[in-house]
């Protein structure tokens, strides 16, 4: 018996364009993994901190990474309807009060806030 996949990942353009790329090579290898943690299921994460963004990112969340002395922050949005259920990752970046994430507040219908 498998484990059985909850949650189809999509992932923004820009998020394998510009993030991917800028990111250490160890999170670069990693970032398989973290998808598959959020299809699982990216409210309880396996143990990856995540959270509930606030302010414009209201109704995001986010899975919060530590690389040595750096904090990434991988930023998500969970649709549970209509059917699949998905999870879009809008964001993998070096967090800092000089770098916040670009996303554009996408519509907020059929997603689950919990």
């Amino acid at each position: 018996m498998g484990i059985r996949i909850k949650y189809r990942i999509q992932l923004h353009r820009e998020v394998t364009q510009r993030d991917c790329p800028d990111l250490p090579l160890p999170l670069q290898r990693d970032f398989l993994s973290y998808q598959q943690v959020l299809s699982l299921d990216p409210y309880q994460t396996c143990g990856v901190p995540n959270f509930r963004l606030t302010g414009a990112l209201t109704g995001y969340r986010a899975l919060e990474v530590k690389q040595n002395a750096a904090a990434y922050r991988l930023i998500y949005c969970i649709y549970e309807s209509p059917p699949p259920r998905r999870v879009v990752i809008l964001s993998f970046a070096e967090h800092g009060p000089d770098n916040q994430p670009t996303i554009k507040p996408q519509k907020r219908s059929n997603r689950r806030r919990k």
